[in-house]
C-alpha cells in the first residue's frame, strides 16, 4: 500500500483525462491511468512521471466487463486502495437523424459512456467500502450536453443526460460511506474529440458556426479543486466551458 492517495483516471491516455492525471499527480496522487491503447498510456504516463509520482498503466476495453473487474483487481493489488475514481472515458457517434440512428451506434455509445461508468463506479464503491481508512470521491464527467443537446446527437446526448442520473444516485447512496460524487461538464475543451469546432459545428438553425473552445489547464484545474476537497464537502455539479460558446439553447 502507497502512503498517498491514489486515483484512477479511465480513458487517461489522451485528451481531459491525461490533463486530470497530470493535475493529479501534481496534487500529490499515486495513479493508475486505463485506456484501450498501451501506447498513448505510455506516452502519458512517461510525461506525468516527471512530477515525482508513481503512474501505472493497465490497457482496458472498457466496453468489456470482465476486463474492467481485472483493471480493478490490478488497482487492489498494486496499491492497496482507491480514493479517486474519474470516470472520464467516452465517444461520439456520427451526426445522423434520430431516426436512422444504427443500433451498433447506439450500443457502442452506451456501453462506453454510460455502462462502462456505472460499472467501474460499481467496483469503485466495493474498494471504497471495504477499505481503511474508508471512503472515496467519484468524479464523473458529464458534458453540456447533459443539460443542452446538439443536433443529431440522440446517443451521446442520451447517455450524458443518464451521468447526471447517476452521479445524484451515487451521491445519494455513498453518503452513509464516505463517498463523495461529483460531475464536471465541460464544454467546448480543446481536445482531439472537438477539433473540428473551431472550423464549425452544426447549430440548431442549420449553420455551421466555428465555436471557440478552453485549453485543457482550465479543466484540469477545475478537476483538482474537486478532487482536493475533503471528504466531508462535495462539488456536486460544476459547468467549465468556453466563455462564448452557444450553451443555453445552444444559441
Amino acid at each position: 500500500m502507497t502512503g498517498s492517495r491514489v486515483a484512477l483516471v479511465t480513458g487517461g491516455g489522451t485528451g481531459i483525462g491525461r490533463a486530470a492525471a497530470g493535475r493529479l499527480a501534481e496534487m500529490g496522487f499515486s495513479l493508475m491511468l486505463a485506456g484501450r491503447r498501451r501506447e498513448q498510456l505510455e506516452d502519458a504516463a512517461s510525461a506525468i512521471r516527471d512530477c515525482g509520482t508513481r503512474v501505472d498503466i493497465h490497457p482496458t476495453d472498457l466496453r468489456d466487463p470482465e476486463q474492467i473487474a481485472t483493471l480493478f483487481e490490478v488497482v487492489a493489488s498494486r496499491h492497496g486502495r482507491l480514493d479517486l475514481l474519474f470516470n472520464n472515458a467516452g465517444t461520439g457517434s456520427r451526426p445522423m437523424p434520430l431516426e436512422d440512428v444504427p443500433l451498433a451506434d447506439w450500443l457502442r455509445v452506451v456501453e462506453t459512456n454510460l455502462t462502462a461508468a456505472f460499472l467501474c463506479t460499481q467496483h469503485a464503491i466495493r474498494m471504497m467500502k471495504a477499505q481503511d481508512p474508508a471512503g472515496g470521491r467519484i468524479i464523473n464527467n458529464g458534458s453540456i450536453s447533459a443539460h443542452s443537446p446538439r443536433p443529431l446527437s440522440v446517443a451521446y446526448t442520451a447517455t450524458k443526460h443518464a451521468i447526471t442520473g447517476l452521479t445524484k444516485q451515487t451521491a445519494l447512496d455513498g453518503r452513509r460511506y464516505r463517498i463523495a460524487c461529483g460531475q464536471i461538464d465541460i464544454g467546448n475543451a480543446a481536445t482531439e474529440m472537438a477539433a473540428g469546432l473551431a472550423k464549425g459545428a452544426l447549430q440548431p438553425d442549420g449553420r455551421i458556426v466555428p465555436e471557440p473552445t478552453i485549453d485543457l489547464a482550465a479543466v484540469a484545474d477545475a478537476i483538482g479543486l474537486m478532487a482536493g476537497l475533503p471528504l466531508d464537502a462535495n462539488v456536486q455539479f460544476m459547468t467549465v466551458m468556453a466563455t462564448n460558446m452557444p450553451y443555453v439553447g445552444r444559441g
